[in-house]
């Protein structure tokens, strides 16, 4: 057994590479893999969790993930006889790979680390990234993974949140504030409308007391008084369609029980002059005469 694993296959720089060396290489990369899979899980669901929130948690554990692999890295390398040093021409030559056929690759990992030090998303947050919306459940070396309403899980480059505008409504206050428009007919009180409006909100379940609701109005429109209906939520960052629906029905409710229009555009028509039309309103009034009575003329 000493024999094979002894028994040298090749040579790396002035380093022999036996059976043994190998396997003891292959051995400490796997450990390190799996210790930094098991340190990561500690961190983010048992290492201070009322403390620190989700996302710090998560940067952390990503952080010792990958010291433990560079750590298990090396140390498996000193094993096969190959020092940190002589690996200058390996990150040389890498260096060339990255410049070619690797800059998406560099350029996301890069990206990922950014994300984690400065933190603009974390995991939990709610983001908007263009015409997508979801919720951060992983960021990867390489990829974030975002969870939309829909329970689709979308894989999207690191850099697209370091090169793009992200909208992140979990970012600082744990709140947003809501505009709802809408529009009444022009017979309506416009302060009965507000009150209709305030009630309305408050009656839903999620609406914050504190910044209040408040109303705007906003606009004389072409065939409706245009209001807008502000109001906070904390609760509802991450289900704004339900919120919006909620907010709708109380609105409509609010508004049928006072007896306010909702009106839909209308145009009225007002004829100053029928010139042109003098003969055919004639024939129709002289039908008229011609018919007996309580028949209509065509």
């Amino acid at each position: 057994m000493e024999n094979i694993l002894e028994f040298r296959l090749f040579r790396v720089g002035g380093a022999a590479v036996t059976i043994g060396s190998l396997i003891a290489f292959l051995a400490i990369l796997i450990g390190s893999y799996l210790l930094s899979r098991l340190v990561r899980r500690l961190i983010v669901r048992r290492f201070l969790p009322h403390r620190l929130t989700v996302g710090v948690r998560y940067a952390l554990g990503r952080f010792a993930s990958y010291l433990m692999l560079l750590l298990g890295g090396v140390v498996a390398l000193e094993t096969l006889g190959v020092s940190v040093g002589a690996l200058t021409a390996f990150g040389a030559a890498l260096g060339v790979g990255l410049g070619f056929g690797l800059q998406d690759i560099a350029k996301n990992f890069v990206s990922g680390l950014i994300l984690l030090v400065e933190r603009p998303i974390q995991v939990g947050d709610r983001i908007e990234l263009g015409n997508l919306s979801g919720d951060v459940v992983e960021i990867r070396t390489r990829a974030t993974v975002i969870r939309t309403n829909d329970d689709v899980h979308l894989i999207i480059p690191n850099s697209k949140f370091i090169s793009d505008t992200v909208t992140n409504r979990s970012f600082g206050h744990p709140r947003v504030r809501y505009r709802i428009p809408i529009g009444v007919g022009y017979g309506s009180d416009p302060r009965a409308v507000e009150e209709a409006l305030i009630e309305a909100a408050r009656g839903v379940d999620g609406v914050l007391s504190e910044p209040p609701p408040s109303v705007f109005f906003h606009e004389f429109g072409e065939s409706a008084l245009n209001f807008e209906l502000l109001c906070w939520t904390s609760k509802m960052l991450h289900r704004p369609g339900a919120f919006h629906s909620e907010l709708n029905f109380a609105i409509h409710a609010a508004l049928k029980a006072r007896g306010i229009e909702i009106p839909f555009p209308q145009r009225d028509l007002h004829i100053r002059s029928a010139e042109g039309l003098e003969p055919y309103l004639r024939s129709v009034e002289a039908r008229k005469m011609q018919k007996p009575e309580g028949e209509e003329a065509p």
